[in-house]
């Protein structure tokens, strides 16, 4: 097997001036260098004009530089860059939302020759390339006539000096072995040899087909397997390690869970009672439950969680319910007495703000046994906290929950089930690689009477209207929302803010009660203001995103959004779902200012078509990538470097199948047909990836 570890400057070619500049895009080791992949193929093979590209073809193109020029973007500091070219068929633009480096336009000088390598977009009848690469034109090019490499450039690191230093390093390697992956997988997945798809991928013959310029050929299969194959690996891993854990295997006792199941005034969704089902099943089971309950916002999780911890408590178990924020803690913990107090429940809780006092007093019930549910922010696994017979957690609305809860849990000396929620609905490409090594239980039914919220995308010019509509609101008895992406003045940005919208608010409508909350300000006093709202001594709360999670008042029917071009498609449906919630008709106005991109409208534009929760995310993760989805609870974990979870679902697929069948075959990664797997686990993720399976 080849040193993937070789530093990156013993290539021929590199040196330590030119390993600086590589390692800005951070490759140190030959194993980094090989793993550069390209980001797109030049099909020299046949000559283009401007007059014969087609919208979404991946293009090269020599053409003349017209004219270089910026403009603002709106009301913005940022600027757009423009580069007009010329061929002798027709004129196009290439459009830049920022630099890629610094000097690059410089550099470009009016009336010289440029090949152009990117993708046409169609953009409102006119054909542009946005973001493209565009490279000085030689005569006696490298490559003519055939399929070139392209790579991302750097400052003083061009695509083809990456693509010789990258061929020299391919030339180091030759030859040798360094295929971590056992032969009867690769003949049961129909997979490459790793090093010649390496190869080919990045020095691909003349005769190659279309699908290799899509990236879509057997040895792009290859890597990109490669690379969910790992994850996925790690992911088993950790799941078969929690299944090892002693668990704690409950009876059927279900007198409590349909003593409160009769008490309701409605009927559970066959949804929610699909999604319980899973949850008793396994927690009736030889090892912990570690399960995801997904839905979309007020589909009823929250009661399904109650049901599953009455179910621990039956078994002469504790339930301690984690939650994100003091304002969520205090709304379950009324919501939970109200229906635990009558079946002859004690509720206690526990956050971060209690006095030392009362603090003290629910530290004690706790570890007595006193409280049957604990419920609280993550005061909950601080040091002093002391469970009497914990076993279930729930952790509601944070979905960036990692390894971390359970590791202090365990280290109290219990193993308790876990039940992770989240009203985020998460696409199941990212719930297989975020959540790989949960169960997944999906309620995708919203409850009979939950109410449609009518959502508009309305511009600067209509806002006398909107507040004229909110003012006939609360003549009527109902309240509303006015949300800001900010909760003071910014010099960066010149957005409005929530404490001088309040402000002026207030001025303007003397015949409205206005109440403001944002993140700044103390735990006692943003509660106090939800519960002023609560009991409708406030009629409109203008407020940062604090209210995105969790948050109930019924009588709450308008949310108005300002400067919606500033959240992202999950936030912007996490906020319109705090209305809807009673039995009134129910509006979502989203504010835009004239100046904005595409990219806002179009998310403007599909919440305003959809209130599927579930296509929303879809969309979410088409827009931002899995990255900012993802969260901290994929830090640690091997990036994407050539596959996508967007297009490559199928790959995902096999691989998840690939990596829980080796596990099944070998859980201990004992045999010697995979220790080179074993070695590259612990590579990425630390000898913590094997912890419990061996």
């Amino acid at each position: 097997m080849y040193d993937s570890e070789t530093r990156v400057q013993y290539v021929k070619g590199v040196g330590e001036k030119l390993a600086g500049l590589l390692s800005k895009k951070d490759i140190y080791t030959i194993g980094d260098l090989l793993e550069y992949y390209p980001r797109a193929y030049e099909d020299r093979r046949k000559a283009r004009n401007i007059r014969s590209l087609k919208a979404g073809e991946l293009v090269s193109l020599v053409a003349m530089i017209r004219s270089v020029n910026t403009q603002n973007m709106g009301r913005s500091r940022r600027k757009m860059y423009n580069v007009n070219l010329q061929d002798g068929s027709g004129f196009i633009t290439c459009k830049y939302f920022r630099a890629p480096y610094r000097g690059y336009f410089e550099r470009l000088e009016v009336g010289a020759k440029v090949r152009v390598i990117g993708k046409v977009t169609d953009y409102r009848g006119r054909l542009e390339f946005h973001h493209p690469d565009i490279k000085d034109y030689e005569k006696e090019e490298e490559g003519a006539n055939q399929i070139v490499a392209i790579y991302t450039e750097a400052e003083r690191l061009s695509s083809r000096k990456i693509r010789s230093i990258v061929l020299n390093a391919m030339q180091k390697i030759k030859g040798q072995s360094f295929d971590p992956l056992p032969t009867w997988l690769k003949q049961k997945y129909h997979l490459k040899d790793r090093e010649e798809a390496l190869s080919v991928v990045h020095n691909p013959p003349d005769n190659i087909g279309e699908d290799f310029i899509h990236f879509s050929s057997p040895f792009h299969y290859r890597l990109k397997f490669d690379e969910f194959f790992m994850l996925e690996l790690f992911l088993a891993a950790r799941k078969t390690g929690v299944q090892k854990e002693p668990g704690i295997k409950m009876q059927a006792k279900l007198d409590l869970l349909k003593q409160l199941e009769a008490s309701l005034p409605f009927q559970l969704t066959n949804a929610q009672k699909r999604a319980l089902n899973e949850i008793l099943q396994s927690m009736q089971g030889d090892s912990p439950m570690n399960r995801l309950v997904q839905g979309d916002v007020g589909c009823g999780k929250t009661l399904v969680a109650i049901l599953a911890g009455l179910f621990a408590v039956a078994n002469g178990y504790q339930t301690a319910i984690m939650v994100p924020t003091e304002i969520l803690a205090n709304q379950h913990f009324k919501n939970a007495k109200d229906l635990l107090q009558p079946l002859g429940l004690r509720v206690g809780m526990l956050t971060g703000m209690q006095k030392t006092k009362e603090k003290n007093a629910n530290l004690a019930a706790t570890a007595s046994g006193e409280f049957d549910f604990v419920i609280g922010t993550h005061a909950l696994i601080q040091e002093g906290v002391n469970f009497h017979n914990l076993g279930l957690v729930i952790i509601d609305e944070q979905h960036r929950f990692g390894v971390d809860q359970r590791k202090k849990l365990k280290q109290k000396g219990v193993s308790p089930h876990f039940l992770v929620m989240t009203a985020t609905p998460i696409p199941r490409t990212l719930s297989m690689t975020v959540y790989g090594d949960l169960d997944v239980s999906v309620i995708d039914e919203l409850p009979k009477g939950r109410q449609s919220i009518v959502t508009k995308v309305v511009y600067e010019n209509k806002r006398d209207k909107v507040f004229g509509f909110l003012e006939d609101q609360v003549a009527a008895g109902r309240q509303a929302y006015i949300v800001y992406p900010l909760v003071e003045e910014s010099e960066k940005m010149d957005l409005k803010n929530a404490v001088e919208e309040f402000e002026r608010l207030q001025k303007r409508f003397g015949n409205i009660r206005f109440g403001l909350l944002h993140g700044k300000m103390k735990e006692n006093e943003k509660d106090a203001i939800m519960q002023s709202f609560r009991k409708h001594e406030i009629d409109v709360l203008v407020s940062t995103t604090v209210i995105e999670v969790g948050v109930d008042v019924p009588n709450a029917n308008m949310m108005i959004i300002e400067h919606t071009e500033r959240f992202g498609l999950s936030q912007l449906h996490q906020l319109r779902g705090r209305v809807g919630r009673g039995a009134h008709k129910s509006y979502c106005v989203l504010m835009l200012p004239y100046a904005v991109s595409e990219e806002s409208k179009y998310r403007a534009e599909v919440m305003a078509s959809t209130g599927d929760g579930f296509q929303i995310a879809e969309e979410d993760l088409k827009i931002r990538g899995p990255g900012e989805i993802m969260g901290r609870r994929q830090s640690g974990m091997a990036g994407f470097k050539l596959a996508s979870l967007i297009h490559d679902t199928p790959i995902l697929m096999q691989a998840r199948e690939a990596a829980f069948e080796l596990f099944q075959r070998d859980p201990d990664l004992s045999r010697p047909e995979h220790a080179q797997l074993k070695a590259l686990l612990i590579k990425q993720h630390g000898p913590q990836a094997l912890a419990g399976i061996g």
